[in-house]
């Protein structure tokens, strides 16, 4: 008896260190993970094993004396891995295999790909953000969403998104998270954020939730200084720290703590979480029992490169108890004030083991017990064709949000003559051709407006700028002015190409129609143009909550027009030029 009690604790001790494993894996597989865990672990040095904690950025964007830093970074502090900035491809593929072939223990390989790769490589395809995911309302789509990201990370040798995001944004004020997170109520943030991380890991790529414990109500952007939430332990467990908690156990293997002061959880005065051993490792890991891989935010965020020395902070993240410090400023003085720490007995040598073990048994479980060469030819094509396009234009599809529609005018009628105005800073064009393939729609710019019959139907597009996730989505006070005059004689469909957090400071009382299309590119203009006429349903709702008028969850659903009526456009459509008509 005794002997078997032995047993099922020598296997619980060893299965501890992971809260994420491939789904329906054999008991046979998880011996042969544990096996290789020990015997890897045992094949190190104490240099090699402090080693595996570190993750440093490697940029192609930059000369080829930063490349040469991290090659040295890399064979020297025997890391445990990198995380992949801007820019290209193809030589990114090359230096990991590169890397790779150079490492004791195979790196892994992590990127910010919230919206894909997109986000650190130029020429792959764009996903979502955030917020348009939170809109839809079949949450299936996002996990074939991450599939598909999960499927351009392993094109890459990638084996971590550092994603999804799941705080909850309520603040819109928010300079930071704002369109990265899936909106504004606890219950949504998680089913799509859960929806996400399955998709990812699922096709064994990790996934890591963000940024604990909870960056949604900060009006301080981290990377540039210290945000507070200065909230009480009650709101921020039922707003903050409730996405977390719910997604604890549901084997997500990773958590990234966030460079943020919150009071209420660390009483010594400035403190980030990242460095709170009260936080990580009283509250994520003792209190909400996280077992998965805990790791930094970037160490070079202005939130902590500001307050404390690099290396320093390496060894205070470590001590607080996180296992991995992402985007070391100064791995060999980090690993140097560790074994400092553990000579002094500040840290346990059981600490390094519980670290280590966690990233090498994370490592086994994505395949990372053998490495292949990546091959870099045609990357470029593979992370950006028809395959991604139709999916994208899907998720934009589904996200599209009406918020009213008084007068009926959806969908367009490919019988009747449209005006449209576009207005704000970004391109529109993409737009108003998909319109002309299905109706006909007349362009006028603001100098034109007094030229638009009365009593028209007149299509209004606010055209946010779209090339970063953090634009401004304030709407000017001309384009409030020209909204305002034509609203008064005018049958009035709004379409809100930004976040929806635009129609805040908004009368929209006397506008007909009103939508909301989260973001302006190619694909989302194409998708929303779709949809107004008919082609597609409309059945996105609010994420967030806006004001008082305009309440997280508020949407109505148009069918898509049936096949009949398809027929019948396509054969009204032979009598009109559908290219765009510009007065």
């Amino acid at each position: 008896m005794k002997r078997l009690s032995l047993l099922i604790i020598t296997f619980i001790s060893q299965f501890y260190f992971t809260q994420y494993q491939p789904k329906n894996i054999s008991s046979l597989e998880i011996k042969k993970a544990n096996d290789w865990v020990d015997k890897t672990y045992n094949s190190l040095s104490q240099d090699e094993k402090l080693g595996q904690l570190f993750i440093v950025a490697l940029y192609t964007n930059k000369d080829e004396a930063h490349i040469s830093q991290i090659r040295n970074i890399v064979n020297q502090d025997k890391i445990g891995g990198l995380i992949l900035m801007q820019d290209d491809a193809e030589r990114e593929i090359n230096l990991v295999n590169e890397f790779q072939a150079k490492s004791k223990v195979p790196l892994m390989i992590g990127m910010d790909a919230e919206w894909g790769l997109f986000q650190r490589i130029a020429k792959a395809h764009k996903y979502p953000w955030a917020i348009v995911l939170g809109a839809i309302q079949d949450k299936n789509l996002i996990y074939e969403m991450s599939a598909k990201i999960a499927e351009d990370c392993k094109r890459m040798g990638i084996n971590w998104d550092f994603a999804p995001v799941v705080d909850v944004n309520t603040n819109p004020n928010n300079p930071i998270i704002g369109n990265r997170s899936f909106g504004s109520d606890v219950n949504n943030v998680v089913s799509s954020a859960l929806a996400y991380s399955n998709g990812l890991q699922d096709n064994k790529v990790l996934a890591a939730i963000k940024h604990f414990p909870g960056h949604g109500d900060t009006s301080t952007d981290s990377h540039l200084d210290l945000p507070v939430v200065s909230h009480n332990l009650e709101r921020l467990e039922k707003i903050e720290i409730a996405p977390f908690k719910a997604l604890m156990n549901r084997g997500i293997g990773g958590v990234m703590v966030a460079h943020l002061y919150v009071p209420t959880l660390e009483n010594e005065k400035g403190i980030p979480a990242s460095v709170s051993k009260k936080i990580v490792t009283g509250i994520l890991k003792e209190k909400l029992g996280y077992k998965g891989l805990i790791i930094t935010d970037a160490l070079n965020m202005g939130a902590v490169a500001n307050k404390f020395k690099a290396g320093e902070l390496d060894a205070l993240a470590f001590k607080a108890g996180n296992d991995i410090m992402l985007f070391s400023q100064d791995v060999a003085t980090g690993k140097k004030l560790i074994q400092q720490a553990i000579d002094k007995g500040e840290i346990s040598q059981n600490r390094v083991e519980e670290s280590v073990k966690k990233i090498l048994l994370t490592k086994y479980y994505l395949g990372l017990d053998k490495y292949n060469n990546i091959n870099p030819e045609n990357v470029n094509d593979d992370l950006n064709n028809a395959s991604h396009s139709a999916l994208v234009q899907k998720m934009y599809a589904n996200a599209l949000t009406l918020i009213k529609d008084d007068k009926k005018l959806l969908p367009l009628d490919c019988k009747e003559t449209y005006y449209y105005v576009p207005l704000e800073e970004a391109p529109y064009e993409i737009f108003l051709n998909q319109l002309n393939t299905g109706t006909t729609v007349i362009v006028k710019n603001t100098n034109e407006i007094n030229t638009i019959p009365a009593n028209s139907k007149v299509i209004i597009g606010f055209h946010k700028d779209n090339s970063t996730a953090y634009k401004p989505y304030k709407i000017s006070d001309a384009s409030k002015k020209v909204l305002s005059d034509l609203s008064k004689n005018q049958n009035i469909i709004l379409d809100v190409f930004g976040s929806p957090y635009a129609l805040k400071d908004i009368d929209i009382s006397k506008v007909s129609t009103v939508l909301v299309s989260y973001e302006n590119n190619v694909d989302s203009m194409k998708a929303a143009a779709n949809g107004i006429l008919g082609q597609t349903k409309i059945w996105g709702r609010l994420p967030v909550l806006v004001n008082n008028n305009l309440k997280f969850g508020m949407g109505m659903d148009i069918e898509a027009k049936n096949p009949a009526n398809q027929t019948d456009r396509k054969n009204s459509l032979e009598t009109k030029n559908s290219k765009t008509v510009i007065e």
